[in-house]
């Protein structure tokens, strides 16, 4: 009877040893299963991103070109106005260091010729002190060597003198283009302010259109693949007119108008793969995907 009492005890332990195994393992898949349900998902949607068509990568391209070429239109309403407040901000800033510069010549020529003054109130008092010890000479020695004082002294008054006279001429013409710089100055300051004016006229009107334009582009761009990305920013900053991705045109290449074999049109016609153009490089689309027929 104990015995069969033993045996009854350890086949209920074996029983709830496999139920509490069984409900471990189904809480560790109810914990894991989520994350495996998330990775899942983040799968297909890189999947989804990654398996676009190829006439839908180009129709993407084309509609990002567009994009950037109607940022390209308003830039050239723009014209040249850019550049020419930049050269004119250039030349004000030019005059007024020229000008600058001119007033601190003018300065030091005004220091300089004070200087010479100075000497030559300096050279005057000596000959007229070496002329009253001339009446007191004992010698001649000493009469030849006043004199020859009296003498440099004088020919010290004269170069200052000379000098005063260049310096002056110098500070004249300084003066004068000091003068002209300022009228040109004005002159230049005006042009600026009414370019300027002008500019900001033409940029108010066009702002708007094109920072919508600038965040269409910038959200399609997250639709292109990198890579591809790349190759079309490479290819539009190559091209004279900005343009990377044209159509056919008269069985021609819409960038640089060299004709486009047939096969290579019946290619492109498929859409099954990017195609470039032999010549330019530019990337080829059908027509029709472009919505020119």
């Amino acid at each position: 009877m104990a015995k069969k009492e033993q045996e009854a005890e350890k086949k209920a332990t074996k029983t709830t040893t496999a139920k509490a195994k069984k409900g471990a393992s189904v809480e560790q898949i109810n914990e894991v299963q989520p994350k495996v349900d998330q990775e899942v998902n983040t799968d297909k949607s890189v999947a989804a991103d990654s398996d676009l068509s190829v006439e839908q990568k180009l129709v993407n391209l084309y509609k990002l070109q567009s994009m950037l070429t109607e940022i390209d239109k308003i830039k050239t309403l723009r014209g040249e106005l850019p550049l020419e407040v930049q050269d004119l901000e250039d030349e004000v800033a030019g005059l007024q260091t020229r000008i600058q510069n001119f007033q601190l010549d003018s300065k030091d020529i005004d220091t300089t010729i004070g200087q010479q003054r100075i000497k030559i109130t300096d050279s005057n008092s000596l000959i007229s002190k070496y002329k009253e010890q001339l009446d007191n000479v004992r010698n001649n020695r000493e009469f030849d060597s006043l004199s020859k004082e009296i003498e440099f002294q004088g020919l010290e008054v004269e170069l200052a003198e000379k000098h005063i006279r260049e310096y002056t001429a110098e500070a004249k013409m300084i003066t004068e283009e000091i003068a002209k710089s300022k009228t040109l100055l004005e002159e230049r300051q005006a042009d600026l302010k009414s370019k300027k004016e002008e500019l900001d006229e033409i940029v108010s009107e066009t702002k708007i259109q094109e920072e919508q334009l600038r965040e269409k582009a910038k959200q399609l761009e997250t639709t292109i693949e990198p890579r591809l990305l790349a190759a079309f920013k490479r290819i539009r900053k190559s091209a004279r007119n900005g343009l990377a991705v044209v159509y056919i045109q008269r069985d021609a290449c819409g960038g640089c108008f060299n004709k486009i074999p047939p096969q290579r049109q019946l290619d492109i016609k498929l859409r099954k793969k990017t195609i470039v153009c032999e010549h330019c490089g530019r990337i080829i689309i059908d027509p029709q995907l472009a919505g020119a027929e």
